[in-house]
C-alpha cells in the first residue's frame, strides 16, 4: 500500500481529537470496531475502510461527536454517528 499523507494526517488528527475527550469514541467499520484513541489500531482502519461510523458515549459526548465529525470531514472521511 502506498505512503498517504493526507490520511496519516487524518489518522494523527484524530487520535489527537478522540484523546481530548474522556468520553468513549469507537469507529465502526463494515467488519471492525475501533477505539479512536488507539493509534496503531487507528492507523489500519483509515487506510483501509471506505466508511465510518461513530459511536461516542461519555459526559462530553455531545462536544465529542461535534469534534470528532468535524475532523472527518475536514479529512474527506466520510463518516456517521450513530
Amino acid at each position: 500500500m502506498p505512503f498517504n499523507k493526507a490520511l496519516v494526517n487524518a489518522v494523527l488528527e484524530i487520535s489527537e481529537t478522540a484523546n481530548k475527550f474522556q468520553s468513549s469514541v469507537v469507529i465502526r467499520t463494515d467488519t471492525q470496531n475501533i477505539d479512536a484513541k488507539s493509534i496503531l489500531g487507528l492507523t489500519y482502519t483509515v487506510l483501509s475502510s471506505q466508511t465510518f461510523k461513530l459511536e461516542i458515549h461519555g459526559l462530553d459526548e455531545k462536544e465529542a461527536k461535534a469534534a470528532m465529525t468535524h475532523i472527518f470531514w475536514k479529512n474527506k472521511l466520510p463518516v456517521e454517528v450513530i
